[in-house]
């Protein structure tokens, strides 16, 4: 029987901050090889007998995962979650998805933000786990440990099911501490919880169902009436919100009696922190692990990531240094699992560092924010060919646009003009306007903001090809 693959891309990945952040997690980049992590999720697949596949992400990040499946020709259907409810919630509106079809395939359940190195490792193991899914058993997937983790869930295993291919869950542990983390590594009995699962989607609703109706009723409410928005497939929102937030693992995977366990020995990560993308990434003779312009000099055990700029060390030991546009972040590797606090207090203390980057994706492109004052503030703006942005205006600021490449089709007030390389054109305060790129290259255009206030909230839309309020 085919699979469907359900990939859950929500979350904020703060704790690896500043490469990750609010507005474009862990799983939208590319932090280990070519790919961004959501991408390589949804390619570990080719091997497997996938019939479809749904991906579920919250409203902000829609675009992003359109586009990235998009550019990989993997698009299948999105379900947007309009609050954050962890992942049973989750889970349970893409198995009403899937019997809704009038199917009730297998659902194969993974996150976007894991790194797996030995794809034919992974192959092995679902296709192992399929009989076991198929027969009723919810299969949860155990890496097999390499060492005493204490970052990690485990499984304990119980009775061997099905050949050799399984096991009972005897439980599932929290976090250990070092000493319990070296006694389950030695006894052999224990698997990290990796969060990957395979069961039939009307089975996982009828565990549901019985142990917490709550969130299964809920979720059935809030997929009564599908809502269809270009690539996105809405629910409604109010019971969403109503509905409790509880991962797969305390709402089901620890109550029903049919969890079942299949050992993974793939080289997996969650990449939960700097330290654990250390680990799996290639290092030099002193042991570091570089990424970008970076030069070292007596330096050791360290990763050092330079997005932008050239980043030199002398002398130093045990660090982790990520630098990007408009952050640097230095820790000690023994610190690392604290950055989300650096996150917490900017967010706190209202920065913008602690959700966008300087450079910040559209749907139409992106802008750069190259300079900013009291009462200005200068963007470098790129279009994606036949990409238009909405029609707009605002109420504190006038623009001042320079097409440095590409042609612009530009909207303002009552006309409507074309701009070629080294025109320009002004836009006054409270003139409604549009950019749209009608060429085949990228359009790439300074703007110049002028006015009392340039936050990005003051932009009243009149209409949006891209369904932003």
């Amino acid at each position: 029987m085919g699979l469907c693959a359900v990939v859950m891309a929500g979350g904020s990945g703060t704790r690896l901050w500043p490469l990750s952040r609010a507005a474009h997690p862990k799983q939208f980049l590319a932090l280990h090889g070519d790919d961004t992590l959501l991408q390589s999720t949804v390619k570990r697949l080719e091997t497997l007998d996938i019939q479809s596949s749904i991906t579920l992400c919250n409203e902000e990040h829609r675009f992003f995962v359109a586009e990235q499946l998009r550019a990989i020709n993997k698009l299948g259907r999105i379900i947007l979650e309009p609050a954050g409810r962890n992942t049973a919630p989750a889970i349970a509106l893409s198995a009403l998805a899937a019997v809704a079809d009038d199917d009730d395939p297998l659902l194969l359940v993974l996150a976007a933000d894991h790194v797996i190195e030995d794809n034919d490792a992974f192959t092995k193991s679902v296709k192992a786990a399929v009989p076991l899914a198929e027969s009723g058993a919810l299969v949860t997937f155990g890496i097999t440990p390499d060492r005493a983790h204490t970052g990690y869930g485990y499984i304990k295993r119980g009775e061997e099911l099905d050949a050799g291919h399984g096991y009972q869950v005897d439980a599932f542990v929290e976090k250990p501490n070092q000493e319990n983390a070296e006694l389950f590594l030695t006894s052999g009995d224990y698997y990290w919880n990796s969060g990957m699962f395979l069961f039939r989607a009307s089975r996982y609703l009828e565990e549901l169902k019985a142990f917490r109706p709550d969130i299964y009723d809920a979720c059935y409410q809030a997929s009564a009436a599908l809502k269809f928005d270009l690539d996105f497939i809405r629910i409604n929102q109010k019971a969403f919100e109503a509905c409790p937030s509880e991962s797969i693992d305390y709402a089901v995977m620890e109550k029903t009696s049919k969890a079942a366990v299949v050992p993974m020995n793939a080289r997996w990560s969650d990449i939960g922190s700097w330290t654990s993308l250390w680990e799996i990434s290639a290092k030099d003779a002193n042991n570091n692990a570089t990424k970008g312009d970076v030069i070292l000099h007596n330096t050791h055990n360290s990763y050092v990531r330079a997005e932008h700029k050239l980043v030199t060390t002398l002398g130093i030991n045990d660090l982790i240094i990520v630098s990007t546009k408009d952050a640097v972040m230095i820790a000690h590797k023994d610190q690392v699992q604290d950055v989300k606090q650096i996150a917490d207090t900017l967010k706190s203390e209202s920065r913008s560092e602690w959700e966008l980057h300087r450079e910040v994706c559209r749907p139409w492109g992106q802008y750069d924010s190259i300079d900013k004052g009291a009462r200005y503030q200068v963007k470098r703006i790129t279009v994606a060919p036949g990409a238009k942005l909405s029609v707009q205006m605002h109420h504190h600021r006038a623009e001042h646009w320079v097409v440095v490449s590409g042609a612009a089709k530009v909207t303002k007030g009552e006309s409507t003009f074309l701009l070629a390389e080294n025109e320009s054109t002004y836009i006054p305060v409270g003139v409604v306007h549009a950019l749209e790129n009608p060429g085949k290259v990228d359009l790439e255009l300074i703007e110049v903001q002028s006015g009392s206030y340039l936050g990005e909230d003051d932009i009243v839309r009149f209409s949006d090809q891209y369904g932003r309020a």
